[in-house]
């Protein structure tokens, strides 16, 4: 696997995983929801960035697939989504190898996680700002609100003005 890892990364070298963080995915791709109970933002997050650093790791993202719960499988597909949105400038390749092995899953929970992501645009944006510690705001113009974006946003709410 780390013979052609230098070749295969969709991601500046900061936003990559550690080689040692790879390797332990590999290995016990079940680690990852282990470690990760619970806390689905992460998850997402974590797996999108080692799927950005070496696409060839998807067969682990398979047996984790496997070993995970219903619940948890959408944010695996989630995580498919922006991780093909990071490798669609740099390695369109990587990005169509990742979708391609979005389609063959056939797992309806991974597969609605796939397309929620993709509805959110900035979803690969705000994956490659939580890397970076920065948390930038939502742009304004949204329609709908909340958690799963089900409310009505407030037209009427202030705009922040900057400082």
């Amino acid at each position: 696997m780390s013979v052609d890892v230098c070749h295969a990364q969709c991601v500046e070298f900061s936003d990559r995983a550690s080689q040692l963080e790879l390797d332990t995915f590999v290995k016990s791709p079940s680690s990852l929801l282990e470690r990760l109970r619970n806390d689905k933002e992460k998850l997402r997050y974590r797996l999108s960035t080692y799927i950005a650093t070496n696409p060839s790791v998807l067969p682990s993202v398979q047996t984790l697939i496997s070993a995970s719960a219903s619940t948890d499988r959408s944010a695996i597909g989630a995580a498919l989504r922006i991780a093909e949105g990071r490798c669609t400038s740099t390695k369109p390749d990587a990005a169509r190898k990742i979708r391609d092995f979005v389609q063959r899953i056939g797992d309806l929970n991974v597969q609605a996680g796939y397309s929620a992501a993709g509805e959110d645009n900035s979803g690969a944006q705000q994956a490659q700002s939580q890397g970076k510690g920065l948390a930038q705001p939502p742009r304004g113009g949204a329609l709908l609100d909340g958690e799963w974006k089900t409310k009505l946003a407030n037209p009427f709410k202030p705009v922040p003005l900057p400082n």
